[in-house]
């Protein structure tokens, strides 16, 4: 293997992350009339070892805290200490690192993170600090008085607003906030599992921003719509608006509510409504807004995503008492129910919605970068995927805001396999059980979250439970709390088929892996994993980092037990306790299959084969089967991303670069595709079809080519598409009667000879033999491996490539590749490689295809774009390398 390298001169569009250091907020007041909010913008953060141990004195304005770290304005203990670089993640995260450079003993300790805020109090005002999360318990202090203690102020996702007026005072004021050491077992907090290794202070700290808020009398409180939209053609829908409306006074007071509706179009559409509260009283008003020929908000595939804003505020007379916070909504409406096997089916807008998607994993010290999560978004969505999972990682609510402007579901719920889940009846976590208080906490703590994400247009569903239920006095609360603010998406019980609580009836999704490597015929049989039902969390445990990935974070050694110790342990899979602690399955079936790999290039190389071919297979066999028998109704990959540099579990890694498992999903993903069904044994071809709107004639050009470059089959197929409808359209039974190892091309057209799909396989004269009486909760045995060693053996191909011109379109440089292959063999896998003039991988980057195999004499044209603008500029190219060919060619564009 060599590589061939093209280079082109652009300007450099480097996304680079920028965090500010905060401000102390000296004479400057967050807050000045009825109506503001803000949020604290930052804290000093201290170890209770280095502080006095009076926390009523601490919490008094003027405490010296010179010698404390200035950290941002939300973030854990491990967090704050990278921001002021006591470490550094590079080096953290480099080898093994993290459980050997950190002193876990310095989180035995509560810490404190305390900020001086000024106010001046005016008369007839109140003044509110609210929290919104806190892992996963804290003391709250103000002016050396204490408001909370850590048993009312406890769990990971509560929040808790405290009318501070009385103890304010004029100018200075000290908020101080004692969190407390994170347990998994024992607290309400933001695991990890088996995913990564712990975080050392286990996730401790103010991870979730603290608001400060100013109102007159009246204060507003939880708004929320929904609509009675219900997925037909309509002229107009209602959307109804509930709010809080809060008397603080002792005296009763009248007014009214007035505001709008915020239209896609600009216009707003004006609403109010009187209200009379007695003192300290609190009721709901409800409002009504008509909206007529209303802009529906469709998935990202199916349409687009207009968002209407909801303005509302409380008038005392002419006064403004307070101002909610603007909300957006978009009018969709998202069913589910059992289908008659009683498996969870999803429709959105009236339409079956085919749930594709990945499990979502937040950063290891739990640092939220906006712009990041946009560019993890943008490959999901650039996969073909619809939907993103989120397991207990809620994030902030600006995860759900980027989620309604870019058309991508969310599913969101409870996590696994801790305190989350300390039922009696869990045999397979060691969460410490519920006692009376917890169930207040879990109270809080849903409503929070209801709260936040209640009218998001983006969600799909909540499931109030993963690997287990909740119990039947947890599943009411769970559920009275997300009615009481109006939660108008499915609530399921669980993402497995243990077992369930008779106020929601059976969850209809399964969870019976698999989490490592399988075959891919494994998909396309009846048990298990397979391409039936919804899937909530399964995957073949693949997502193999490049080589310009590894050398951030494994030593020359580590990397070399990757090719030479295929069943070591690494530190960067799982944990030690874990049943994926190391590559043995995954290896096993790589030798066997591909070859024993005989350089580490030679290893990573067949890596990116075996992971394209697996991921492709797992999305391609839920796509074909959507309209089977028993349909596929959704598939959630194990996993989307990861909380740190990992060698598995990822459809692209940690620094954001596409490899083997993504270009498989993202094939496996697309709208209009035709797929070859493994283990069929007539060698079945599937045109499918995800779209709305697209129907009408195709043609299917089927192409079998054996290793030598001799043509076995060549014909055309034609057929008639159906929207959202999969259907086998063919078969090729030359492929299940191979005596070597042959390629096989399908290219899908549509009447104006268009190419909506290419897409390559590599197969072998016999297909993996899985031994499903012995299957695992992670994965099925197989007993005998197909074979591609000889495609090792192939003769060597001659790749051409040339650079188009680079253009910036939607804000981003793009630029074409045109790969011609001249020999009369396949150009078997060839894999591009964005660099800059230093050789770094530019990131995030979007290709059109990657990892392709070109036919003898085929021209290919690829494009490849990256961010424009941004700091840095210069000299961009492309490294090619693939498994069969030699040459090095360098093409500079202008």
């Amino acid at each position: 293997m060599r590589l061939l390298s093209l280079s082109f001169g652009v300007a450099a569009a480097v996304v680079q992350v920028v965090t500010a250091s905060p401000a102390r907020i000296d004479g400057c007041s967050l807050v000045k009339t009825a109506g503001d909010a803000a949020a604290i913008k930052g804290w000093y953060m201290q170890s209770t070892a280095e502080a006095s141990s009076d926390m009523l004195a601490v919490s008094q304005p003027g405490f010296d805290v010179s010698s404390w770290y200035r950290v941002g304005s939300r973030g854990t203990v491990m967090a704050g200490l990278l921001e002021n670089n006591v470490y550094n993640d590079t080096a953290l995260f480099f080898s093994d690192n993290l459980k050997t450079m950190v002193d876990k003993s310095q989180f035995d300790v509560p810490w404190l993170y305390r900020e001086e805020l000024t106010f001046d109090p005016a008369a007839n005002q109140r003044y509110f600090l609210e929290t919104h999360g806190i892992s996963s318990k804290a003391d709250l202090y103000l002016n050396g008085k204490q408001l909370a203690s850590k048993e009312t102020l406890a769990g990971a996702y509560g929040g808790e607003k405290f009318d501070i007026t009385q103890h304010l005072l004029k100018g200075k004021n000290a908020v101080l906030i004692r969190a407390y050491p994170t347990n998994y077992l024992k607290d309400f907090a933001l695991g990890y599992v088996d995913w990564n290794p712990y975080p050392p202070d286990n996730g401790t700290g103010v991870w979730r921003e603290v608001f400060v808020s100013q109102t007159g009398p009246v204060s507003l409180l939880k708004p929320r719509v929904v609509t009675d939209y219900i997925g037909n053609a309509v002229s107009s829908v209602t959307a109804t608006i509930n709010i809080v409306v809060k008397n603080s006074g002792a005296t009763s007071v009248k007014g009214t509510l007035k505001g709008s509706v915020g239209q896609p179009s600009g216009a707003n559409i004006p609403i109010s409504a009187s209200y009379t509260l007695k003192a300290n009283e609190t009721k709901t008003v409800t409002l009504t807004a008509q909206i007529k020929d209303p802009q529906i908000w469709w998935p990202k595939a199916w349409g687009a995503q207009p968002l209407y804003s909801l303005n509302l505020a409380a008038y005392i007379g002419s006064e403004v008492s307070d101002r909610a916070a603007q909300r957006t909504f978009g009018v969709r409406h998202v069913t589910s129910s059992l289908n008659s096997h009683q498996d969870r089916a999803f429709a959105v807008n009236g339409h079956p919605f085919l749930v594709t998607g990945a499990g979502y994993s937040a950063d290891m010290f739990l640092r939220f970068d906006p712009a990041k999560l946009v560019q993890q978004f943008e490959y999901i969505l650039d996969m073909g995927q619809n939907t993103v999972r989120l397991e207990g990682k809620q994030e902030h609510p600006e995860l759900y805001d980027i989620a309604d402007r870019m058309g991508m579901m969310v599913l969101t719920g409870w996590e696994c396999c801790d305190k989350w889940e300390g039922w009696t009846y869990n045999d397979e976590a060691e969460g410490v059980k519920w006692v009376d208080a917890d169930y207040v906490t879990a109270a809080k703590q849903m409503e929070h979250e209801a709260y936040m994400m209640q009218g998001h247009a983006s969600l799909l569903g909540f499931l109030v439970g993963s690997d287990f239920w909740p119990d039947e006095r947890a599943s009411p609360i769970y559920v009275n709390k997300l009615k009481e603010l109006d939660w108008d998406v499915p609530i399921i019980a669980s993402a497995s088929l243990r077992g369930f609580p008779e106020n929601l009836g059976s969850s209809g999704m399964k969870m019976e892996g698999p989490y490592d490597w399988v075959p891919p015929n494994y998909w396309y049989d009846t048990q298990y994993g397979a391409a039936f039902g919804f899937g909530s969390e399964l995957g073949s445990g693949v997502g193999t980092p490049e080589l310009s990935s590894l050398k951030k974070f494994l030593t020359e050694s580590d990397m070399n037990d990757l090719w030479t110790a295929p069943d070591k342990g690494l530190y960067h899979m799982s944990t030690i306790e874990s049943s994926f602690y190391d590559r043995k399955i995954y290896n096993d079936a790589l030798y066997a299959r591909y070859g024993a790999p005989t350089s580490l290039d030679d290893y990573l190389l067949k890596a990116q084969a075996m992971d394209y071919e697996a991921t492709r297979a797992e999305f391609e066999g839920y796509s074909a089967l959507q309209s089977a028998k028993r349909p596929s109704t959704g598939i959630i990959y194990w996993m989307l991303n990861n909380a740190w540099p990992s060698l598995h579990w990822n459809l692209f890694d940690y620094y954001l670069k596409p490899a083997g498992s993504y270009f498989g999903a993202k094939v496996g993903g697309r709208a209009e595709h035709v797929a070859f069904g493994y283990g069929s044994a007539k060698g079945d071809v599937w045109l499918i079809n995800h779209t709305l709107d697209k129907k009408g004639s195709r043609t299917i050009k089927v192409d079998l080519l054996s290793k030598d470059g001799k043509t076995l089959v060549s014909r055309s197929v034609e057929a008639t598409t159906t929207p959202n409808y999969s259907q086998k359209v063919a078969t090729i039974p030359q492929a299940t009667a191979l005596t070597d190892a042959a390629f096989l091309r399908l290219m899908l057209s549509d009447a104006a000879g268009k190419v909506l799909s290419r897409n390559v396989y590599w197969l072998a004269p016999t297909v993996d033999k899985l031994d499903w009486d012995n299957s695992t909760w992670f994965y099925t045995p197989v007993t005998k491996f197909a074979s591609y060693k000889s495609l090792a053996t192939i003769k060597p191909a001659n790749l051409s490539a040339t650079a188009g011109k680079a253009a910036i379109v939607d804000g981003k440089v793009k630029v074409d590749i045109t790969l011609v292959n001249k020999a009369a063999v396949a150009a078997y896998f060839v894999r591009l490689e964005l660099r800059d003039g230093e050789g770094e991988d530019v990131l995030p980057v979007v290709w059109s295809d990657n990892y392709v195999t070109l036919w003898p004499g085929e021209k290919v044209v690829l494009s490849v774009s990256w961010a424009a603008g941004g700091a840095g500029s210069g000299q961009r190219k492309v490294d090619i390398s693939g498994i069969n060919f030699e040459g090095v060619e360098a093409v500079v564009v202008k």
